[in-house]
């Protein structure tokens, strides 16, 4: 008897993509907003972390009500305030209007997402998933960076990509399962199993994530004032970093379990530090454009480990949604953060404090990530034809 194949859940991919989209967006959304717009560069990088703490809002207050309220329901819901908000926000040049459909629009991109990590959570191999999701946000971001500078100046275009996104997903959410397909003795209210360790990752989630953003905030100013690059050659260095990236997913698909988690989290999160060390260093092409290609190709094979990790400490997909929206959380400081510790101490102090902070961090990671390892966890059998990933992730 052949062994029962792997079916990949598409739809979740799908909504896994529109809820990761807008944090994958950012640079340029909030690099706009000051495009047409009174708005200050600060007032700018203040909407956008506004953006992310609203996604980060929905993730909380969701965690553990998608099964009751309904995966369906719930996702529909999150992808029409994704529309209307980002949607309403691009065909508008009032300030406060601009601001409200941000907000709507973050929140619904949190609710899309708190379904698709609780989806993925209960798949046989959330890696596998994980990895397939980070492909398509980070293909399809890559894509909206090279096509939006050609579409002309303003704040819309970004925020139009991530609306129509939203849009073109709704139809897949017919194959979710509906509130009354979700009721029952599973989904009676349980404690969140592994407590000590969920909290532990979900403490230093948001560390890991303010160190990334940081940087990714700030690496443009980096390559102009310290590197003394064009600005076009800065944008191809960011260009290539995204195309690195999606290697990176790709590789991340293709170990799977393969070196467990311990590994990945802990010795990939010690060479982002060196990464961000070297490119906030950096005073010319080539260590600028080595640190920022190798960091990318870093960050999404450890994020891809990290929420395989968080998934599987309930299958229920809990600690998913909560780790996820507690990275947020560190997103959306990342900017601010590095602009305060470059302003005040310089680029490369503010390197080696980021890669400091996370060396500490990845200590306990790695140590949640060692204790998920010693527990029996059930192992799938992936037929080799299953195994051939495509790429991904998202948190």
């Amino acid at each position: 008897m052949s062994a029962p194949r792997t079916t990949t859940p598409w739809p979740l991919i799908a909504l896994f993509t529109a809820g990761y989209l807008a944090p994958y967006l950012l640079p340029t959304t909030v690099g706009r907003l000051d495009s047409g717009l009174p708005l200050s560069a600060t007032q700018a990088g203040a909407v956008g972390s506004a953006l992310l703490l609203s996604s980060a809002a929905a993730g909380f207050l969701f965690a553990s009500r998608v099964d009751r309220i309904g995966p369906r329901l719930l996702a529909r819901t999150g992808l029409a305030l994704a529309v209307l908000g980002y949607g309403g926000g691009a065909l508008t040049h009032t300030v406060w209007a601009v601001v409200a459909g941000v907000l709507v629009g973050g929140f619904g991109s949190g609710t899309a997402t708190a379904v698709a990590a609780t989806g993925i959570a209960a798949q046989p191999d959330p890696h596998r998933t994980t990895t397939f999701g980070l492909l398509g946000v980070s293909a399809l971001a890559g894509a909206v960076y090279l096509t939006v500078p050609h579409l002309g100046p303003g704040h819309g275009r970004p925020l139009a990509a991530i609306a129509l996104t939203a849009l073109a997903v709704w139809p897949l959410t017919g194959r979710l399962a509906p509130a009354t397909a979700t009721r029952g003795a599973r989904h009676t209210k349980a404690p969140l199993p592994h407590l000590r360790a969920g909290l532990l990752l979900a403490l230093t989630l948001p560390c890991w994530s303010l160190a990334q953003n940081s940087l990714w905030g700030v690496s443009g100013r980096i390559g102009l004032d310290q590197a003394h690059l064009t600005e076009a050659t800065v944008g191809a260095v960011f260009a290539i970093a995204l195309g690195a990236g999606l290697l990176g997913v790709v590789g991340a698909g293709a170990l799977g379990p393969r070196l467990g988690r311990a590994l990945p989290i802990g010795a990939g999160t010690a060479l982002i530090a060196a990464c961000i060390a070297l490119s906030a260093a950096a005073t010319d092409l080539t260590t600028f454009a080595t640190g920022e290609i190798a960091w990318n190709v870093l960050y999404p094979i450890v994020l891809s480990y990290v929420i395989g990790l968080a998934a599987s400490l309930d299958p229920r997909g809990r600690w998913a949604v909560l780790v996820s929206s507690a990275s947020s959380l560190g997103t959306a400081a990342g900017p601010l953060a590095g602009s305060l510790l470059s302003a005040r101490a310089g680029f490369p102090v503010m390197g080696l404090v980021l890669a400091a902070g996370l060396l500490l961090i990845a200590v306990p990671m790695t140590a949640v990530a060692l204790g998920a390892g010693r527990r029996s966890l059930p192992v799938v059998e992936i037929p080799v034809e299953a195994q051939v990933y495509d790429k991904a992730t998202a948190a």
